[in-house]
């Protein structure tokens, strides 16, 4: 089972964006107790964000989810979002998000500006580092975790805002648990089996109707070949008896 031990936030909601805040998470239950306002939320929107890459719902954008600019008294906000945890394995893994929001003349602009997966080898130690330039970390967290993304934003990171889902119309009730248990990929799957069983007996009953002409052919060969000797035999007999 993936493991979560440790997040580093900075800059996000109402976290300092001068210093990192520390959240370690102790087996085997971690109790987060606060006040209103005083990040509960925040943090569960920062697990989630390291591990899919989701954005909280009604941020706009990203604007409300980095502290605003003039809160800060700044015309920049860089924040951080980093979060350490074990595969089942045992292997250590860190991933870090970078966010930036600038406050322009009119408007605020956001951006991602980075995100990093940091991995150990267990037994010689090394470390190894790759880009979300150079793959796509989104779905790498979610596979390392041994958890889906569906999983983990509807379940287990799962937003207040977004927690009702299962008292919500029938078809959005559909689509949830279709991502939650991959059934659409399931049956997705089942589907490609049934076509290419379809075609392989296509294949199969083409191959069938070769080989049945090439048998007649070879049989029609073999008659011809056979009236050809019997042919050349009556010639020779002719030939003797004209002799």
């Amino acid at each position: 089972m993936c493991t979560i031990e440790k997040l580093l936030i900075k800059g996000i909601r109402s976290f300092s964006p001068e210093n990192e805040q520390a959240i370690t998470f102790y087996k085997p239950i971690t109790l987060i107790v606060g006040a209103n306002g005083a990040g509960k939320t925040t943090i569960i929107e920062a697990l989630r964000n390291a591990c899919t890459g989701e954005l909280p719902p009604n941020c706009r954008q990203g604007h409300s989810f980095i502290m605003d600019p003039k809160v800060a008294k700044e015309t920049e906000v860089k924040a951080l979002v980093k979060l350490r945890f074990r595969t089942a394995a045992g292997q250590p893994v860190v991933i870090t998000r970078l966010f930036q929001l600038t406050q322009k003349k009119s408007q605020l602009q956001f951006k991602s500006l980075d995100a990093t997966l940091l991995t150990a080898d267990k037994s010689s130690g090394t470390q190894h580092a790759v880009s979300r330039k150079c793959a796509d970390i989104d779905r790498a967290v979610p596979a390392m975790m041994g958890v889906s993304k569906a999983v983990l934003e509807n379940v287990i990171f799962v937003h207040q805002e977004e927690s009702s889902w299962p008292l919500a119309e029938a078809k959005v009730l559909k689509d949830k648990f279709d991502d939650i248990f991959a059934a659409t990929k399931y049956t997705r799957a089942v589907e490609s089996l049934r076509k290419l069983r379809l075609e392989k007996a296509q294949g199969l009953r083409e191959a069938k109707l070769m080989a049945e002409a090439a048998k007649n052919r070879r049989e029609q060969a073999l008659a011809l070949a056979k009236d050809k000797t019997a042919a050349m035999e009556r010639a020779a007999a002719a030939e003797r008896g004209i002799a």
